[in-house]
């Protein structure tokens, strides 16, 4: 039968907290800086030592991803492009299956993010690099690139 719709019990919830002005991102705790964790002569001497995967490796563990400042991403990025663009396409094969899966999806974000700053030769060879990363993530590691909240 009918209830007793006098009640206002239902009304407890405070519906204005969803209210998107009122929407507050998720604090996210500080990943160690680029500068604080690599070095970008370290790198520099990895790659003029012939030692690529090490330095992609380096260079991706200690990405900025919850940094908020520009400069230390920018730097980082730079450094990220001239290591993979170091890196010839014969190796790339045996580079990309020795990285995990979060190195793989940081791996991803550099290269989305060298498509938006292209500069001579360097978009064929980051295409030649998604496509090796693609065969080894798949298509979840596009999907977990394009909807993470942390950017490089």
């Amino acid at each position: 039968m009918a209830k007793n719709t006098s009640s206002s019990a239902f009304r407890k919830i405070d519906v204005d907290q969803y209210n998107e002005d009122n929407y507050k991102e998720e604090e996210q705790g500080e990943v160690p800086q680029l500068g604080a964790g690599v070095d970008e002569s370290e790198i520099l001497s990895l790659l003029n030592q012939g030692k690529h995967q090490d330095a992609l490796k380096t260079v991706l563990k200690n990405a900025p991803l919850g940094s908020k400042n520009q400069h230390v991403k920018d730097s980082a990025l730079n450094l990220t492009l001239k290591v993979l663009l170091a890196i010839k396409s014969s190796q790339m094969d045996e580079t990309v299956s020795n990285l995990d899966q979060d190195l793989l999806d940081t791996l991803m974000k550099y290269i989305y993010k060298g498509f938006e700053i292209p500069s001579e030769k360097s978009s064929s060879h980051l295409l030649t690099w998604h496509e090796k990363v693609f065969a080894i993530g798949g298509l979840g590691s596009i999907v977990r690139v394009l909807t993470d909240s942390k950017r490089v």
